[in-house]
Order: C-alpha cells, then structure tokens, then sequence
C-alpha cells in the first residue's frame, strides 16, 4: 500500500510540475502578444571573423479569425530588395509560410523541411519568424537562476516526434523566463545530437498602450560556428490597417 501511495505521489508531482512548466511558457507567450503592429528593422549578420552584412527589412502582422498573418518585405540592399516572407500562424495547426525571390520571379511555398533552415544567410531560422506550437512539445521545469539580477525560471521544451524537431531545427530548447514578469531573456537550442547549437538573447524590452511588451533587440548567437546575427527594431507602431489581402501569397511579388 505504502508503495502504491508512494508511486501515486510521485507522479502527481510530476504531473504538476510538467503543467506548471507548461503554464509557465504559455504565461511568457502572452506577456509579449502585442497583436497587430508593423516596424522596421535591420538585420546585422556577422560571419565567423567580425565581418557583417546589414539588412533592412519592413514587418506588418495582423490577426484574422484564429490565424496571425506575417509579412516581411527586404528594403535594402539593393541584392535582396523584394524578397518577401508571409507566415501564416496558426495557434493549433502547422504554420504556413511562402517566400518571394525577386532573381526567380515566383512564389514558393516553404516545406515543413525547410523551416528550420537560416533565414536569409542569418542565424536566425524560417521557423523562428513564428511562435512556435506549444502541443508540439514536451515541457519541463529544469531550476532556477538568477540572471542579470533577474530570478528566473529554466524552461526545457522537448520536440514531441523527430520529425518535430527537424521541422523547427532543433531537438529540444531552454528558455530563461523571468519570474516577476514573465519575460523571456535568453533561449538555448540544442541540435539533433543535443549538443548546445544557439543561444538567443532577448533585450530591449519596451511596455506598449496595451500592457504587452516587445523586444527591440534579438542576437542569436551560434556557438558551434562562431557566427552571430542580431534584429534591431528600428521605428514600431502598434496596430495596422492593411487589409487581409495584403497578407496573401499572390500579392507577394507585388
């Protein structure tokens, strides 16, 4: 009997511990649900020896039905003008995500396959342009630490399937979340092998009309390559007009 209680408890705490985990990501995912917004960035992309390449990049988002639609257009330099990502977001199904290249003239849609790939020679990934699915993972609460003065909470998320985790191009990942206000600081993502691929830094928080905040800086930084690339928002502005249209992969080589 005593062993049956025993086993009963044991699994009542870690059932606890999965959902408070779990809770925990979702709560850090709302404190930065700005909604609708469009800004400019730029994008500086360093290689290995400090030599870096700037991009210049337009973003609008906006909320229809149950799904978020993404655009991102390149302004500059002149070798990457017109090229344009549409992310589809869905909150309980596959995002969807098309590219436009201006040297091919056509839209593509881009594979689940692809989608963990570098996002226009960045260290940053096609499926880190959308928030990820929180049913495609496993979640566990793996400590705390005090980061910069910040107590926070280890938050490990685990690919449910292999596939899962090509699809967003690593096997499993840790985030640092502040336990005061839920925001999350830095994001470790371990490769296929689970050895320590990229670590994201999230900075530069700002608190916008509608009690969310949004970060103005974001540097990945890849430590099996020595490669770094970092997204600067340049002009923000909170809520968008453009129609759904807008947001539509035929219209993507306009």
């Amino acid at each position: 009997m005593k062993t049956t209680i025993t086993s009963i408890l044991i699994f009542c705490a870690f059932s606890l511990t999965a959902q408070n985990a779990r809770e925990i990501s979702r709560n850090a995912t709302n404190a930065t649900e700005v909604g609708d917004m469009e800004m400019i960035s730029t994008i500086n992309i360093y290689d290995a020896k400090g030599n870096v390449r700037t991009r210049q990049i337009s973003t609008a988002s906006r909320k229809f039905a149950e799904c978020t639609k993404m655009l991102i257009r390149f302004l500059a330099p002149a070798d990457v003008k017109g090229t344009a990502l549409l992310v589809y977001d869905y909150e309980d199904q596959d995002d969807g995500q098309w590219i436009y290249m201006p040297a091919l003239r056509k839209v593509r849609r881009i594979v689940s396959t692809e989608k963990g790939k570098n996002f226009m020679g960045s260290e940053f990934t096609n499926a880190d342009m959308s928030r990820p699915n929180q049913q495609d993972f496993d979640y566990q609460l793996s400590g705390e630490i005090t980061l910069e003065g910040r107590k926070c909470w280890k938050i490990k998320a685990t690919g449910k399937t292999d596939a899962l985790k090509l699809q967003n191009g690593f096997s499993s990942n840790i985030s640092y979340i502040d336990q005061q206000t839920f925001l999350c600081y830095k994001i470790e993502y371990f490769d296929m092998s689970d050895k320590l691929h990229r670590i994201q830094y999230i900075t530069d928080y700002k608190k916008q009309a509608n009690g969310k905040y949004f970060a103005y800086r974001m540097t990945m930084q890849n430590v099996q390559n020595n490669r770094k690339s970092e997204m600067i928002v340049d002009k923000f502005q909170s809520g968008s007009k453009l129609s759904e249209h807008t947001f539509s992969p035929a219209v993507l080589d306009k």
